[in-house]
């Protein structure tokens, strides 16, 4: 972490390959302690083994060629690709205290990823009615990034993908977000030298921004 987060809040950074599996369960356990208040929240980054996972939304047409485990989660979308050379990013944040407003949260989140991806010279954003984090890949729009969360309890699970250096042929297995018109990037394919570290140095560098902006200042009752 390049600057202090605010107490209540842990930033945490596992080496190597966590299973998909293994972090779902400790993500989870530490949303429930987040909710129960015994706990701090979180912002995880990590890296999962080769994995496709299936949000709610998940079509059975779209997923091609099971080359790797296939893995229903409880989080918006549809399936992506999880794998090494991508940043996991699972944010456990209580809403409560920033109010009860899911569409902040997710545009926040998209925010802190557009921005870090700023800080390495990518031009990344946005598109509504589309999910995921876009650039320009020769003229063309590719997906770099995917958001997907869950709110339980008005606790945050899940988060984003972001993808520096992965093997992106691995992605041919599914269609990436129910989107077969567009392809995928990497902040290697676009030419910028980076590894897991300077994508964790630019979060870190705009996480402040980003909980600025995740604190909504009305609340929307569920």
């Amino acid at each position: 972490m390049t600057s202090p987060l605010p107490p209540e809040i842990e930033w945490r950074t596992s080496a190597g390959l966590t299973p998909y599996a293994d972090a779902l369960a400790e993500m989870e356990a530490r949303a429930a302690a987040v909710g129960a208040g015994d706990a701090r929240e979180l912002l995880w980054m990590l890296e999962h083994p080769p994995i496709y996972t299936a949000g709610t939304s998940a079509e059975p047409g779209d997923l091609i060629d099971a080359r790797f485990p296939v893995i229903p989660t409880g989080r918006g979308g549809k399936y992506t690709y999880h794998g090494p050379g991508q940043r996991i990013g699972y944010v456990v944040l209580d809403l409560t205290k920033r109010g009860r407003d899911v569409r902040c949260y997710v545009h926040a989140l998209e925010s802190w990823v557009i921005a870090a991806l700023g800080e390495l010279g990518v031009e990344a954003f946005a598109v509504d009615g589309r999910v995921g984090i876009w650039t320009l890949e020769n003229g063309r729009e590719a997906k770099i990034g995917a958001i997907g969360v869950r709110v339980k309890r008005w606790v945050t699970l899940h988060g984003f993908s972001v993808n520096v250096a992965p093997d992106l042929a691995h992605f041919g297995g599914i269609v990436p977000c129910g989107l077969p018109e567009y392809g995928v990037t990497s902040l290697q394919s676009l030419g910028i030298s980076a590894d897991l570290a300077t994508f964790d140095a630019a979060l870190a560098l705009t996480v402040d921004a980003f909980l600025e902006t995740v604190s909504c200042p009305q609340e929307n009752e569920a």
